[in-house]
């Protein structure tokens, strides 16, 4: 397999769980695809509550809500990111791994290991529990702060296709004091931190020596020995925050090691700026951030499967690079997430459903919505289909649940089990039957409520003039068992004899339990098996709801909606 096919399919084996579950790999500087967080955010509800959880933070320290910036009608433009205040690109890049492992996590994922590239470090410390996702992102902002005042005039990242030590000798051609190696993503790619004016001077030794080269979206140039003097006051401020032990097991390539459950980790996130830095006499600690050496480390003790959980798939990439020099890349799987590929279509669904054939995780979420709302696409297409649509479907059904709300009035607060003849004098002209019957708001709200929680929806979809088949994949059975259920609730006789068509709509139901609920106590209807509808009640069928062919018999062996909640 190439390392384009680690980006675009699912390896040529089965996912495993390795040694306890997926590694899970969250990207650091670079790690940012604004159209993939954009379809994630249209069909991913986790998407909008991470970033929800972060606005809480920028709001409070610098008055900017992150996700005005990052999910708006356009994708976010990784350029534009950057050239806005350091920590916007960088907390794109951390709202982006956690979105993601909250998605793969509320579909029953479990990994047996987290591992951060650079920044994704911090991601990784927070999905493992160690910190909560706001003060993740205060040290995300504290570390960007840090960065920008010690290089005022922007620090930058250069990742060079050169071996590490090939690397070195160009650092040491350029002969800057605060350019240095940062990273080793592989053993024919090396990134280079430091000052933008001494990158510029790299790529100029670069690009006459025939090297490649591309520069990372970085805004700042950590992992350096000249942060050393900021590296305290980072501590200071990491160390006021609540630490939690670790839920997951982090391995670190900076460290070379898995974090224990319960170390401090303020000093240790300092030390992340200056490496590599000259280590004390008894460390026996890597100098620089060895990625490679940690996906061979990780494969060494069983792991098979590695899910890029974040922006973009270049660590997807490096994982398959890394193994194939070692000849097992064609024994492994490595699978993106919040990336859209070739065919600008997000690969979310795919790893989703190959996690799940391989037992990793559970059903998708999207499966009751698609077997409602459209049973006839496959579940890739409708995955697609809300990815591209759903912010939208969602726009319209709140739309028309506010239009009704506001021309029905009050909604109420639900009903009872049974109803219950109101207490106190009756109003004039309304009659016995109108004092015992709820007001049509709160009926409508009851009655919604027990649909949607027996078919398994969100009630927002289910809105009042809603065709209850045709736009939501009701079948006649099901109907009339629901519309029976809605009955019993409010002790009503059960249609089990000749009856007219099912209401078609909400609203329509609505209506026939508001006539039978005032002729039931009008007329001391009996609570036999077996009852004609009132007149009134057959009127339902008019203008905008269509006519079912002849009359029919209701019957309960029919029905498939689920009793459960009821």
């Amino acid at each position: 397999m190439t390392a384009q096919d680690a980006q675009t399919s699912h390896g040529t084996e089965k996912p495993t769980g390795g040694t306890g579950g997926p590694v899970l790999l969250f990207p650091g500087q670079g790690g940012f695809d604004g159209p993939a967080l954009s379809r994630a955010d249209h069909g991913y509800s986790q998407v909008r509550a991470v970033f929800d959880e972060i606005d809480a933070v920028t709001e409070e320290l610098s008055a900017r809500r992150l996700s005005d910036l990052l999910l708006g009608d356009e994708p976010a433009d990784p350029a534009r990111l950057g050239a806005d205040e350091p920590w916007v690109l960088q907390l794109a890049v951390y709202g982006s791994g956690l979105a993601a492992h909250r998605i793969l996590t509320d579909h029953g994922l479990r990994p047996g290991v987290l591992v951060g590239h650079g920044l994704g470090e911090i991601t990784a410390l927070v999905a493992a529990g160690g910190y909560s996702v706001g003060d993740g992102a205060r040290i995300v902002i504290h570390r960007s702060g840090l960065l920008r005042e010690r290089d005022a005039a922007g620090g930058a990242m250069l990742t060079l296709s050169v071996s590490p030590d090939r690397a070195a000798h160009l650092v040491g051609l350029v002969d800057h004091p605060l350019l240095s190696v940062a990273s080793e993503n592989h053993d024919a790619q090396t990134v280079l931190s430091g000052p933008r004016e001494a990158i510029d001077q790299v790529k100029a030794v670069a690009g006459r020596l025939g090297i490649g080269y591309a520069d990372l979206a970085a805004g700042s140039a950590p992992h350096t020995p000249s942060l050393a003097t900021v590296a305290p006051r980072f501590a200071a401020a990491v160390r006021d925050l609540p630490q939690q032990p670790l839920a997951v097991p982090v391995h670190s390539p900076i460290l070379g090691r898995r974090y224990g459950t319960t170390e401090p980790l303020p000093d240790l996130l300092a030390d992340h700026l200056t490496r590599p830095a000259k280590p004390s006499e008894n460390s026996t600690e890597n100098l620089t951030e060895n990625f490679s050496d940690a996906v061979r480390a990780l494969h060494g003790h069983g792991e098979r499967t590695f899910v890029e959980t974040g922006g973009g798939a270049t660590l997807s990439s490096l994982v398959h690079r890394t193994l194939s020099e070692e000849g097992a890349g064609h024994f492994v799987t490595v699978l993106p997430t919040l990336y859209t590929g070739h065919g600008d279509e997000l690969r979310l669904p795919d790893t989703l459903t190959a996690l799940r054939e391989a037992g990793l995780a559970v059903g998708d979420c999207l499966q009751p919505l698609r077997a409602r709302l459209a049973p006839e696409l496959t579940e890739r297409e409708f995955a697609a289909f809300w990815a591209a649509a759903g912010r939208d479907v969602v726009q319209l059904v709140s739309r028309r649940a506010t239009a009704f709300r506001d021309a029905s009035g009050d909604a109420g607060t639900g009903g009872s089990a049974k109803p219950v003849a109101a207490s106190g004098p009756t109003p004039a002209g309304s009659g016995p039957a109108a004092a015992a019957v709820p007001d049509r708001g709160e009926l409508m709200t009851t009655v919604r409520a027990l649909y949607a929680r027996a078919l398994s929806l969100p009630e927002g979809l289910i809105t009042p003039y809603a065709l209850l088949g045709a736009e939501l994949g009701i079948c006649e059975a099901e109907q009339s068992d629901l519309l029976s259920r809605a009955l019993r609730h409010y002790g009503l006789p059960e249609l089990d004899d000749v009856a007219p068509a099912t209401p078609k709509t909400l609203n329509k139901v609505v209506d026939l339990i508001t006539d039978l609920l005032h002729s039931h106590y009008s007329h001391s209807y009996s609570h036999s098996s077996a009852f004609a509808f009132p007149a009134s009640s057959r009127r339902l069928r008019a203008a905008s709801e269509p006519r079912s062919s002849g009359m029919r018999r209701v019957s309960k062996e029919r029905s498939r909606v689920p009793t459960s909640g009821w």
